[in-house]
């Protein structure tokens, strides 16, 4: 059912204007904020701070909004923000936060990450070792501990002990996974609203939905994920040449001119094309190291996960494995799949913080509720329930307990059917070849991320192998990540698996199709699950990306398994692939299904 959420009214009550729907190769854009004729409301004071990250010391520019009538005898708690990738304190989502919040009576400071803007230092990908640690010298600024380079001192900030403000972190895509890496090391965050952030970056860029998993990380180097990589990578590279962000260690190469040299070594290796076992290593290590997976365990403050439903970057199933890891240590954690994401997905009625609706939206109003609470220390106020999804069937969320589990198997005949009981399975083997070049489109393009006209997702003809059901009887709902597990023969693929280089082994594309009584078929969100099949000799298992779709009353499913996508990097060489069903011996797809 739709849930309503009520609320506390707090102090002043304004009309917000913070993140709208997520730019594609873009940072996360929020259309204006309504001037501030209310130059009564706060004063916005420019600011720098000089602060130690990692192994160097960097420049960080800010700008701390102060709500008129805070003071020292008046203090405020704070809410602290650093923008998406590409972008700065000026653009239109940072700065919207910080006018935002201040009209709302806290405190703001809302600065560019290292690397943006007129931030010092290098792009390390949220390190929390350096993105963290500089945040966290923020906080001492918040806490009256130390001062910005003008000496401004920030004595009005609500303090739960000396030294140690009442703040929270909210914000998208690089500026979600921050909060997560500052929270760890820092302990005096006292509420996290990460949106469309990743788990695990090595997943992100390069995905592989089989293998050892730990959450959406898998033992077996993944799929380049290209198309999304590079064009962050030109987005850092496209940063400004004469602003501090440059780093004199970085002149003597021709590129990376941004970035970290081991962020910059990860991008050159996925691009290659080829993993030895020794490079891959460093590269997996590194890119795990600067993600939350790999700190969660110090992340103790509140945290309320908002993923988009529409991102072939972040997908459900990364904010599935961060909202899984922090309950089981014991962390305040709730989460809600809203519809919008990196991949567009923007609906009426949506948060759209750029039109001001925080407090008439679902997910606005979950916010607004979450910093009452942990951050005003409003005991009466509720958080709403503990998981929630967007239903565009329904115009509203639905809610639960946790997210569904896997509640119906359907099963791969080798007819071509997709079928509900092993005793409807008719023996028999199907085959496919991969090309050399891409046959089959998924995920937008880079013209369709910029807004140009993209193709609907396609197969070609010879280059997949497809599983469709019977119409059905009745809706079907599903909410959650679906599941195969699968066995394929591919003699070629089983020779050349045993190299030393990652990239010899067998790939491959799962999907689940929604095909309409007409025959047009809809791929939900474009979403694809990318595989690099450990061992072909062996059944494996496929997690395919979360989704919220009801597949309505005479539609059909279709399973498909393709050898290649537009969007990543394919296979080495053709590698023919045979699928052979029995009915003790058949491809199985299980669905978290609802209601």
């Amino acid at each position: 059912m739709e849930v309503h959420v009520s609320r506390t009214v707090p102090r002043f009550r304004r009309p917000l204007t913070l993140l709208a729907g997520a730019a594609l190769l873009a940072p996360l854009t929020l259309t204006g904020a309504p001037p501030a004729s209310a130059a009564d409301q706060y004063t916005v004071t420019a600011l720098e701070f000089t602060v130690r990250a990692g192994d160097r010391t960097c420049t960080v520019d800010a700008d701390l909004y102060r709500p008129v009538g805070v003071d020292a005898q008046h203090p405020a708690p704070a809410v602290l923000a650093t923008n998406g990738f590409g972008g700065s304190k000026s653009d239109g989502s940072t700065d919207a936060i910080g006018k935002a919040f201040a009209r709302r009576g806290y405190v703001g400071l809302v600065y560019s990450g290292l690397g943006f803007g007129k931030s010092g230092c290098l792009i390390t990908l949220d390190d929390p070792a350096v993105d963290g640690k500089a945040a966290s010298g923020l906080v001492d600024f918040l806490g009256g501990t130390r001062a910005a380079d003008d000496g401004t001192k920030a004595d009005f900030v609500t303090a739960d002990a000396p030294g140690d403000p009442v703040v929270g972190m909210i914000g998208g895509s690089y500026g979600g996974a921050v909060q997560l890496a500052t929270a760890s090391a820092d302990r005096r965050v006292d509420a996290l609203v990460p949106l469309i952030t990743w788990n695990d970056l090595a997943h992100s860029l390069s995905p592989n939905t089989t293998g050892a998993r730990q959450g959406v990380s898998s033992s077996t180097p993944g799929v380049f994920k290209w198309q999304w990589t590079n064009g962050f990578y030109l987005m850092g590279e496209g940063q400004p040449l004469l602003v501090p962000s440059l780093d004199p260690s970085r002149f003597g190469s021709l590129t990376c001119l941004h970035f970290a040299a081991r962020a910059c070594d990860t991008v050159r290796l996925l691009n290659s094309g080829r993993y030895p076992a020794a490079e891959t290593a460093r590269m997996l290590a590194y890119a795990r190291g600067v993600s939350p997976v790999s700190y969660l365990s110090g992340v103790r403050a509140p945290t309320l996960l908002v993923q988009g439903q529409a991102d072939s970057l972040f997908t459900l199933n990364e904010a599935t494995a961060t909202y899984r890891a922090l309950k089981a240590q014991g962390t305040t954690t709730k989460m809600i799949w809203q519809s919008w994401g990196h991949s567009g997905g923007q609906v009426p009625g949506e948060l759209d913080l750029g039109s001001g609706n925080l407090e008439t939206s679902y997910v606005g109003r979950r916010i607004l509720d979450w910093f009452d609470r942990y951050l005003h220390h409003e005991e009466d106020t509720a958080t709403g329930p503990e998981f929630a999804y967007y239903r565009d069937w329904a115009s509203g969320y639905g809610t639960a307990d946790a997210v569904p589990a896997l509640s119906r198997t359907m099963y791969l005949s080798g007819d071509g059917a997709l079928v509900d009981s092993r005793s409807e399975v008719t023996p028999g083997s199907r085959g496919y070849t991969n090309w050399l070049l891409p046959s089959s489109h998924s995920e937008s393009s880079l013209a369709g991320l910029i807004g140009l006209p993209d193709p609907a997702p396609y197969d070609t003809r010879g280059t997949y192998l497809g599983w469709t059901s019977a119409p059905l009887s009745a809706p079907v709902d599903v909410v959650g990540a679906p599941k195969a597990t699968l066995k394929v023969v591919s003699p070629k693929a089983e020779r050349a698996q045993n190299s030393a280089d990652a990239a010899d082994k067998l790939v491959l594309f799962t999907k689940v199709y929604d095909v309409a009584p007409d025959g047009t078929q809809k791929l939900v969100n474009r979403l694809v699950a990318p595989v690099r099949v450990p061992d072909v000799t062996r059944p494996f298992t496929v997690e395919l990306p979360g989704i919220v779709h009801r597949y309505e009353t005479g539609h059909r499913l279709r399973f498909v398994i393709a050898a290649s996508d537009s969007a990543y990097f394919g296979n080495r060489g053709i590698k023919p692939v045979t699928v052979v069903s029995t009915p003790r011996d058949t491809g199985v797809l299980e669905l978290p299904v609802v209601g």
